[in-house]
């Protein structure tokens, strides 16, 4: 019924918690070269606006996946309440329960299949780092 609503509102907070990020890396990117804001960027390794934005690409395309798929089913309609078991006053709890469940867990899910690719692409960062090290 509603289930998509909850990713997409992780997906909205986290594209402005991503942007203001993006934004934060950028002024220190900026900043001349020893001053100690600069102190802690690294070239290679991906920032956390990039893989906050590998999260919100997950968040954002399994959101409208699923809006289209409840639009094709008739579950959403282009008009108020948009949300047809809002209609009828005992489908308002089905739907509430449905989104407690199933569209946290699949948040939930999202965010962690997102924190292991992180966490792998930070290790292969690491790991490539010091294979192109000189050796002493």
């Amino acid at each position: 019924m509603a289930c998509f609503l909850v990713p997409m509102t992780e997906a909205i907070v986290l594209t402005v918690v991503q942007k203001s990020m993006a934004h934060k890396e950028n002024l220190k990117r900026s900043l001349p070269v020893g001053v100690e804001a600069n102190i802690g960027v690294q070239e290679n390794k991906p920032s956390w606006s990039s893989k906050l934005s590998w999260l919100n690409k997950m968040l954002w395309g399994g959101s409208l996946l699923l809006a289209v798929e409840h639009i094709w089913h008739g579950e959403v309609v282009p008009w108020p309440p948009f949300l047809t078991a809002m209609t009828i006053p005992g489908e308002t709890g089905p739907m509430l329960h449905e989104m407690a469940t199933f569209g946290t867990s699949m948040a939930v899910f999202i965010t962690a299949v997102w924190f292991i690719i992180a966490l792998i692409a930070d290790h292969k960062t690491k790991k490539a780092a010091t294979l192109s090290r000189p050796q002493e």
